[in-house]
Formats: C-alpha cells, structure tokens, sequence
C-alpha cells in the first residue's frame, strides 16, 4: 500500500508495515515492559492505550509544529474551552511552544521538512518512518515533549540511564537513519529536539553518538525475527501479565504461590 499522512497510523498500515513504535510494543525497552501479547492486542485493533494528559500535552505541541493543529482540535474538542484556549490542564502546552520559538537554535533544528514518510525493507520486513523535521542531506530531527531531560533512570544491572535510552529513543534514530539511508545513500545524524512540561520548560538539542545507533540497530536485527513470527501468527504471543492489557484480559485458572510474587526479582 503506498502511505500518506491519512493512512500512516492505520490498521491496515501496521499490518503491513513494521514501526519503531510497533516494534517497541513488541520487544519493550528498558522503561515499558515487553509485552507480545500487548502489541498483538494493540495490531488487532482491541486494545488502545489511555490518552492522558500529560501524552495529550505532547500531541498538542507536536501537532503546533507539524501544521495540524486544526485536526488536532476537531479531534480533541474536550481540551478547548468555548473561546478556543485550552483548559487549564493543557496550558502548559502553549508555555513549551513559546519557550521553544523563542530559541533561534531549536527552531532551525525544527525547521525542516516536516512528517515526511519513508518505507523500506529491512531484516525482512517492510519499515516506515515518519520524520518530525528531516533535513535532507544535514540532519533527522525527532521532536519530544517530556517530564525531564537530566531526570536518570535506575535499571537493574546497568545502573542509572538517560531518557533516551531508557525509553528506547535510540532504537526510533537507529532505525530512522537507516531508511533514510536505504532511500538516498546518506547516513544522516539523528537528534532529539527535547523540550519538557516543568514549572520553567527546559530545552536541549541532543545528538545521538553513532555507537549508539549501531547498538540499536543491532537489538532490533537480533528482536525482529520472533517479533514476525508472532505477529505472521506462527508462534504465540508472551503475556507480561503486568500491563493493564495483560491485567485486562486475565482468566484465573487457580492460584499463585507467594514466591511467583518476587520472582522476577
């Protein structure tokens, strides 16, 4: 199927294409717990994840700066008061977007071409990209709008991580240099254009070091053939049975033992 800007987010897309976005559903990262099952429920349309506020804050600032801010109201009319200002809840979108054009750097960063689609075939499967602000020849920019920039993450076994790797950032410009390189020849440089939801927003540019883009694409190479398996419905999915999906759809059968409890542990 050839994608548009309509279609990207689709059923019918993600069936036949694999996403950054599906793939972590899929494989998790080292913040979101993988969960098969969760992406499997998700791809077939009977699961949808809960649009909270602070996700909602996010789409706002994201849809301001790719030019859809009409379509963002008219699918989200419950942020808007009757004079048009949001609620006070989302006031904080409209306080990031300020602090962020008044930053000639970010904006240049920002100033690219904006949702460009690109597919392509890799590890045996078909990809798309949606990029936030591609400058072709220069530079892949990915906007994020999130609670803290400098806040590190504690994980078993590597100790504290950055946002960008403890939410799986890393595996998102792997895979997005990538296609663009399959499409054009050039291996560009991924950035995240960070911008957070604090008291006094803080923004950052960030480059992600190659080495740790070669990293990424190598999980993801070494994540994706049982990933297929279980979406092409030849093997079947593992449950985490700690998401709200997995706590969901749960049928007791019989009882646990207190030590199942920490056995994770």
């Amino acid at each position: 199927m050839e994608l548009s800007a309509e279609n990207y987010y689709s059923q019918e897309a993600n069936l036949e294409y694999m996403s950054v976005s599906q793939f972590k559903d899929f494989a998790g990262t080292y913040g979101k717990m993988q969960c098969e099952f969760y992406g499997m429920e998700k791809l077939a349309g009977r699961w949808e994840d809960e649009e909270t506020t602070a996700l909602l804050v996010g789409s706002y600032v994201d849809a301001h700066f790719e030019g859809s801010m009409e379509k963002f109201k008219k699918e989200h009319p419950a942020l808007f008061k009757k004079d048009g200002g949001l609620k006070a809840d989302y006031v904080k979108a409209d306080e990031i977007i300020a602090r962020i054009e008044r930053d000639e750097y970010f904006m240049r960063c920002m100033s690219g071409q904006k949702q460009v689609i690109m597919t392509g075939e890799m590890f045996g499967t078909k990809w798309k990209i949606k990029m936030d602000s591609y400058l072709p020849g220069s530079a892949i920019v990915d906007l994020k709008v999130m609670a803290s920039i400098t806040d590190l993450k504690w994980v078993r076994d590597l100790g504290y991580l950055d946002f960008v790797r403890y939410w799986g950032y890393d595996v998102q410009g792997a895979v997005y240099q990538k296609i663009v390189e399959l499409n054009t020849g050039k291996k560009l440089p991924f950035f995240i254009a960070a911008a957070t939801k604090e008291k006094e927003p803080d923004i950052r540019v960030i480059k992600i070091e190659q080495n740790y883009l070669d990293e990424a694409l190598i999980l993801v190479e070494h994540n994706i053939q049982r990933i297929l398996r279980v979406k092409n419905g030849e093997e079947a999915p593992d449950k985490c049975e700690l998401c709200d999906c997995c706590r969901h759809s749960r049928v007791l059968k019989g009882y646990i033992s207190i030590n199942d409890l920490t056995a994770n542990i």
